[in-house]
């Protein structure tokens, strides 16, 4: 009887036993999705109850496909899911999951969801959603981005979830323990780590989304997952991997080409300069992608052009003309052979806004692609593009390819977050994609991505594409762009709060990244070159600068 009853209950057992990719489990107040994209990351999804199906909901970072079954066992209080690698439990009663290795060893453990419903604006309807985790007391995580601070370790600290100039946030960390959480919500969103738990919440969403990436204990292993769930880095061509020359800004082609001339003659090592902004003439033409400043045009002194001239650039105009002088690059394709002739690269700076003179913003407005907010150059018409509408994109590129066939060799994509000088109200405009406050953060990726995507398919392209962004986002790495930390200030507290922020912003998966070297303000030195306390702070910002993925110094006038 006792060996009857014993097969009974191993059969038993055995029915419970399945092989899944994706579970849905059914608890108080809320259904829990859980899928095995690998052996060793997991996506949880929860939304409420009374929604009748899983959220459709889209993903501007991973690209993987689910590709993994596991071993799912029924027990009385939940679901047990085993792959290789983890295990993974959802308790049935609160919907909280519990993380282990496949060796038995605590990883993380859920502490509560939350979701508010919204209502009185654009997103009404959808809701406020949070996560939080239990983390052990003495684990230290990294991880959430650039926050230019001088924090390394990410404990009991808070962070807004909301990109700008200098600051770089991505919902995301990453344990001692070997583990990382990916938090998948591209609008505005929080950080929170208290004694009680560590949470991420978002503004918006129809569930709360998050990834879980495990593979060996260690964070070679975690930055393997990220890559294999958004996407492997790109390699860059050798000539990054060498010096660039950068400054605000080279204002004619002969300035540029001189520069460059005097790290020949004096044997300085130079395999990149850079093409700063107003190659293309005044604010109202911001962005024209075209050389329309007439230093660059041999028009100086024409009256047909010179309304494109920059305001800080007409008296020096007068006087040129009144000297008689002409320039010795007459062309912009002059310059770019002259830089290629002298065995350097050159960067030109892109941005994703448009001025009301220029062609790109009279077809993007005639789609609806152009944003109402007021961006950088302030109150002059300028506005940003709608990187998330596809066909944006297609005229964003469409305009670029212009400055594509004249050999640039890689692109300054400024103002990516966008600069964004915000008022009431803003959150509620629509782009392609849903409100602002809900989609902001992935702007970065899409305007890049859609660069790099749009050179890849150009016939005949034998150039990697390389973007040098103010931005980011998870899984920017694979579409062939870096970030560097903004404008700066020439400081050593600033120098100091470079040095996490750069390491904690890697450990996010983006293996490129650089900072102006000496900081670009020089406010604090009153803009005195001469000044042996700024030559100190540059030589030493120089010096770590050579150990730095990628190295290029830049700074404001002088």
């Amino acid at each position: 009887m006792r060996r009857f009853v014993t097969c009974s209950f191993l059969l038993l057992f055995v029915a419970a036993i399945s092989m899944a990719q994706q579970v849905q489990v059914p608890c108080k107040g809320m259904n829990v999705v859980v899928t095995f994209y690998t052996q060793g990351i997991v996506r949880v999804m929860k939304y409420p109850s009374v929604m009748d199906r899983i959220p459709d909901k889209k993903s501007y970072s991973v690209i993987l496909t689910p590709n993994a079954k596991v071993k799912q066992t029924n027990v009385a209080d939940g679901v047990i899911l085993q792959s290789d690698l983890l295990v993974v439990k959802v308790n049935k009663n609160d919907g909280q999951l519990t993380f282990t290795s496949a060796k038995g060893e605590p990883l993380l453990k859920e502490h509560f969801t939350d979701f508010v419903m919204r209502s009185g604006d654009a997103d009404a309807g959808k809701y406020k959603v949070s996560q939080s985790w239990m983390l052990d007391s003495d684990e230290d995580i990294y991880g959430l981005g650039q926050l230019r601070d001088k924090a390394m370790n990410q404990r009991h600290r808070k962070a807004d979830i909301w990109n700008h100039n200098t600051y770089i946030s991505i919902p995301y960390f990453t344990s001692v323990k070997g583990y990382g959480v990916y938090w998948d919500n591209a609008g505005r969103s929080a950080y929170d780590d208290t004694k009680e738990a560590t949470e991420f919440s978002s503004e918006v969403g129809l569930c709360t989304d998050y990834y879980f990436i495990y593979r060996d204990g260690t964070q070679d292993g975690v930055i393997a997952g990220i890559r294999e769930l958004t996407g492997q880095a790109t390699m860059f061509p050798l000539w990054t991997m060498g010096h660039w020359q950068c400054r605000e800004r080279y204002k004619t082609s002969d300035e540029l080409t001189e520069v460059l001339d005097k790290y020949r003659e004096l044997h300085i090592p130079l395999d990149g300069i850079v093409q700063d902004w107003q190659y293309w003439g005044c604010d109202s033409n911001w962005n024209a992608m075209r050389f329309m400043n007439p230093y660059y045009i041999n028009k100086v002194g024409d009256p047909a052009w010179a309304k494109y001239l920059p305001d800080d650039m007409k008296k020096m105009a007068a006087d040129y003309v009144a000297a008689g002088k002409t320039p010795r690059i007459k062309t912009p394709q002059a310059m770019v052979d002259y830089v290629h002739q002298h065995n350097a690269h050159l960067m030109i700076s892109i941005w994703a806004n448009f001025g009301p003179w220029t062609e790109p913003y009279q077809e993007l407005k005639k789609i609806n692609a152009l944003l109402p907010f007021d961006t950088w150059p302030k109150k002059r018409g300028v506005l940003p593009y709608d990187p998330f509408n596809p066909k944006a994109r297609d005229i964003y590129w469409h305009y670029l390819t212009n400055l594509y066939k004249m050999g640039f060799d890689a692109w300054w994509t400024d103002s990516s977050e966008p600069d964004h000088f915000e008022k009431p109200g803003d959150d509620d405009c629509m782009t392609y994609d849903g409100t602002w406050r809900s989609v902001k953060n992935a702007f970065p990726l899409m305007t890049n991505k859609g660069i790099y995507e749009h050179q890849r398919a150009m016939k005949d392209n034998d150039k990697r594409s390389v973007q040098m962004t103010r931005s980011g986002t998870f899984g920017i790495q694979h579409y062939g762009t870096f970030s560097w930390s903004g404008d700066i200030h020439a400081s050593w507290e600033e120098m100091k709060q470079q040095i996490p922020s750069g390491l904690n912003y890697s450990l996010c998966g983006i293996p490129f990244w650089n900072t102006d070297l000496g900081g670009f303000f020089y406010w604090q030195f009153k803009q005195d070159p001469q000044n042996p306390a700024i030559q100190e702070l540059q030589t030493r910002w120089m010096e770590w600068g050579t150990f730095m993925p990628l190295m290029r110094n830049h700074c404001s006038s002088p």
